[in-house]
């Protein structure tokens, strides 16, 4: 069997993966990175924490891709959330599960992911070069190598694992793309997703920097629930940001052509009714006081004016004047607090890309290109996205170990 000569093209996750595994099955791997460290965007992946999967079955992974789940099929089939914890368990990163399945290391520290992967492709002899690639090269519709840093590295396979064009100061600057369409390949455009999002109004600029803990959001598309979700989130000069709207606005994506408002449920753990009790509770402690002054122990100080200016009740009117109706009007605002929105944060703030690649020009058994032989592509890069909770990472070591195997042991890729 011949032994394969593999570009690997960017060093993050997925290229990692594909570096180690092809190294690992005998072919001899060249690993390109722009950065003068591998792993650059892992570092920053779950603030520093590294939500490196999820804990759940393949078809939970699967529900939660919604764009194009049945292409990985095969990829997550074969290395399912298990076996990545196996993994990194196996080289020495103990691993815990949170809420939802989340996936962490124990000691909370993205690097010693990297560090696990930088160990696991030095041990394979794979040869890590710090240039950008600036081309693939082809001869007669065949891969032949790539050109970086002015010099050409022969390869008689290239992996492209260059992330997508969010964050583009871990370097993932949409070079796969270029690399991509250059050698005849179809891209869907790249857009945000998992984005801050930006309002269309006023409202959340009042309440810049207010942290909201134990809130439940939905989000509606031309007034069709499309998410709903328990969390956290933030408050920001330009709209909300936070886990909650990041996973919000994967759910977001036809800016333009549809309408897309928020409805934040301030008090979930309390109904209507509860609420209400709560409510005239509160009055009682306070029924001589302006009504402004009558919801400190209900919510945040700087809540306060936004509410009551939404609630349409005269500010300065004595809380024993309230009346079952105005009470109506403002538990509607507590339970489904409207933020309308406008738009998504540019592409450069997003975790991830929506697009890329089209699938349809890649073999989902092997990762390899329908159209050039010897090429593959893994990771973020192809039109393929998750939402939040360790899925994308988990997207990310399945393509990258599947294109990696394949490209080490197939003699044909086409």
């Amino acid at each position: 069997m011949t032994t394969q000569t593999i570009a690997v093209v960017g060093g993050g996750a997925a290229g990692l993966m594909a570096a180690g595994f092809a190294a690992q099955s005998g072919a001899q791997v060249r690993l390109f990175e722009t950065n003068p460290k591998v792993g650059r965007k892992l570092y920053i992946t779950g603030k520093g924490r590294c939500n490196l999967t999820n804990n759940c079955a393949v078809q939970q992974v699967l529900d939660h891709v919604p764009v194009n789940p049945r292409f990985l099929y095969s990829a997550l089939g074969q290395f399912p959330p298990t076996q990545v914890m196996a993994f990194f368990e196996a080289r020495g990163v103990p691993l815990k599960t949170e809420r939802g399945g989340r996936v962490f290391p124990v000691s909370d520290k993205a690097a010693d992911v990297v560090d696990a992967l930088f160990h696991f492709v030095k041990e394979q002899g794979v040869q890590l070069v710090f240039y950008p690639v600036q081309a693939l090269l082809t001869q007669d519709g065949a891969i032949c190598g790539v050109r970086a840093g002015g010099k050409d590295y022969p390869a008689t396979r290239v992996i492209v694992a260059t992330g997508g064009a969010s964050y583009p100061a871990t370097g993932s600057t949409g070079d796969g793309y270029r690399f991509a369409r250059a050698l005849g390949h179809t891209v869907i455009p790249p857009r945000p997703s998992l984005v801050p999002l930006v309002e269309d109004g006023e409202l959340c600029r009042e309440l810049m920097g207010l942290s909201l803990k134990n809130v439940r959001v939905s989000a509606f598309e031309n007034e069709k629930k499309v998410f709903e979700e328990f969390g956290e989130m933030l408050f920001t000069h330009f709209g909300v940001s936070g886990p909650l709207i990041l996973s919000a606005s994967a759910h977001l994506r036809h800016f333009g052509s549809k309408t897309y408002r928020l409805a934040i449920d301030l008090k979930p753990a309390l109904d209507e009714k509860t609420l209400d009790k709560r409510l005239l509770s509160d009055f009682e402690k306070h029924k001589n006081s302006d009504f402004i002054n009558a919801l400190g122990e209900l919510l945040p100080r700087k809540l306060i004016p936004v509410v009551v200016q939404l609630s349409g009740i005269d500010p300065r009117e004595k809380v024993h004047s309230v009346t079952r109706i105005e009470r109506q009007k403002l538990i509607n605002i507590l339970k489904a607090f409207p933020v309308r929105i406008a738009g998504a944060r540019p592409i450069a703030e997003a975790i991830i890309t929506t697009g890329g690649v089209s699938v349809k020009e890649v073999n989902p058994k092997n990762m390899a290109s329908k159209k050039v032989k010897g090429l593959y592509f893994a990771g973020e890069v192809l039109d393929v996205d998750a939402y939040t909770g360790g899925f994308n990472l988990q997207i990310a070591w399945a393509t990258g170990r599947l294109a990696g195997l394949s490209a080490a042991l197939e003699e044909d890729t086409k």
